[in-house]
C-alpha cells in the first residue's frame, strides 16, 4: 500500500565506507528531506560511521529547525549550513546544544549580533563564491578581523566555500579565496567546501598544505550507488475501460480501450511535482518543450514503469495515489503488485525506507 525506498543494506553501507574512507574530514550533510532517507536515518548513519573510525565528528544540517530531528541521534558536532540572521530560530536552538552548535556567518553585522549573544560562539565565516548566494566579500572579511580581536572568548572554527556544481574546475576560485582568508590575517587553517571533485580536493591539500579541508558531502555519500537503491509503488485498484469511459475527478474520458491502474504515490509524496532543471542543453529544452505538448492534450508521462516503459498519468496525480492509462495489450498488473518508480530523491517523502 505504499510509496517504499527499498535499500540494498551491504551495498549502501560499504558504498558509504568507502567515500568516507577516501574523503578525510568528511562532513556528512543531512538535510531537507534527508536526501529520501530522513534526517534521523541518515544522523544515525553518521554516527555509525564514526563509531567505524572513519573520523566522523562532524554532521552538517540545512536549518535551525533540523537540529532536534538530529541531535539525539549524532554525538558530535552539528553545523548549520544556513546563516545565521538575529531572528527566528537562529535564536531559539536549545542551550544544551550550545557547545556542539557551529554556526554559519555570512554579514559582518551577524559576527557582531552572534557575539554579542554568545561571546564564546563556535562559527565558520563564509565566503561569498561566484554561486553568488551568501558570503564574505574579500573586505568584509578583512573587517571581521578586528572584530574577533575584541572578542578573545569567540570560537571561529575555519572558512566555509559554497561552491556551483558546474563551471569545471573550481580550484581557481579556491586559490583566490585562501589567498584572501591568509591576507584578512584571521587566525584559522580550516576549510570547509562543497562540491569539488575528488581530483580537486587531493590537489588542494597538496597546495595548500598547512590547511586542513573538510569537505562537507551529501549527495555523492547518501546517493552516489544509486544500484543500491529502487523505488516501488504497489498497485491498489485495476478498472478495463473502453474508449469515452469517464474516470477521475476531473470526468475525463478514456482516449480508447485499456485500463486504468490505481498506484499508490501522490502529490503528498512529491510524485508529480517538478522543480525547474539544471540541464540547458537543446535536447533538455526540447524534452520539455515536448511535455508541455502532451501536458496540452490531457497526456502526461508519470515516473511509474510498466514493462520498462514509463506510463501516462490518466489524470494529474491525487494527493496519495495517481491514476494510469494502460493501453490495450500492455502488460496489467494485478492489485497488490509492485511497479518501479523513477523519483527525485531530494523531492519525495517515502511512505517506508526498508534497508535489508
Amino acid at each position: 500500500m505504499s510509496l517504499t525506498l527499498t535499500v540494498t543494506g551491504d551495498r549502501w553501507r560499504t558504498h558509504l565506507r568507502a567515500v568516507a574512507a577516501a574523503n578525510p574530514g568528511i562532513v556528512p550533510v543531512a538535510k531537507g528531506n534527508g536526501y529520501g532517507f530522513t534526517l534521523g536515518r541518515l544522523a544515525r548513519k553518521a554516527q555509525w560511521l564514526d563509531d567505524q573510525g572513519l573520523g566522523v565528528d562532524t554532521l552538517a544540517v540545512g536549518t535551525y529547525d533540523e537540529l532536534p530531528h538530529v541531535a539525539q541521534r549524532f554525538g558530535g558536532d552539528l553545523l548549520v549550513l544556513t546563516p545565521w540572521r538575529p531572528f527566528g530560530a537562529a535564536l531559539e536552538v536549545d542551550p544544551s546544544l550550545a557547545d556542539r552548535v557551529v554556526h554559519t556567518v555570512s554579514r559582518v553585522e551577524d559576527v557582531t549580533a552572534l557575539l554579542a549573544r554568545q561571546p564564546d560562539a563556535r562559527f565558520v565565516l563564509e565566503q561569498v563564491t561566484t554561486m553568488l548566494r551568501h558570503g564574505l566579500t574579500s573586505r568584509e572579511l578583512w573587517a571581521v578581523a578586528p572584530i574577533l580581536a575584541d572578542h578573545p572568548g569567540a570560537r571561529l572554527e575555519g572558512i566555509a566555500m559554497h561552491l556551483p556544481l558546474a563551471q569545471g574546475s573550481h580550484l581557481s576560485q579556491v586559490d583566490r579565496l585562501l589567498n584572501d582568508v591568509v591576507a584578512s590575517g584571521l587566525s584559522t587553517t580550516t576549510v570547509w567546501v562543497s562540491h569539488l571533485t575528488p581530483d580537486e580536493l587531493t590537489q588542494l591539500r597538496s597546495s595548500w598544505g598547512d590547511f586542513t579541508i573538510r569537505p562537507r558531502i551529501g549527495t555523492d555519500l547518501w546517493l552516489g550507488d544509486r544500484g543500491a537503491l529502487s523505488v516501488t509503488a504497489t498497485v491498489l485498484d485495476v478498472h478495463e475501460v473502453e474508449r469515452g469511459d469517464v474516470f477521475g475527478y476531473r470526468g475525463r474520458t478514456a482516449p480508447k480501450h485499456g485500463h486504468i491502474l490505481v498506484v499508490s504515490g501522490g502529490t503528498a509524496h512529491g510524485i508529480g511535482l517538478e522543480a525547474p532543471t539544471g540541464d540547458g542543453s537543446l535536447k533538455a529544452r526540447a524534452a520539455t518543450l515536448a511535455r508541455g505538448g502532451l501536458d496540452a492534450v490531457g497526456f502526461v508521462r508519470s515516473p511509474f514503469s510498466i514493462d520498462g516503459k514509463q506510463r501516462l498519468f490518466a489524470e494529474p496525480p491525487h494527493m496519495q495515489a495517481s491514476m494510469l492509462f494502460l493501453p490495450h495489450g500492455a502488460h496489467v498488473p494485478a492489485v497488490g503488485d509492485q511497479v518501479d518508480v523513477r523519483v527525485r530523491y531530494t523531492a519525495t517523502a517515502f511512505d517506508r525506507v526498508v534497508v535489508d
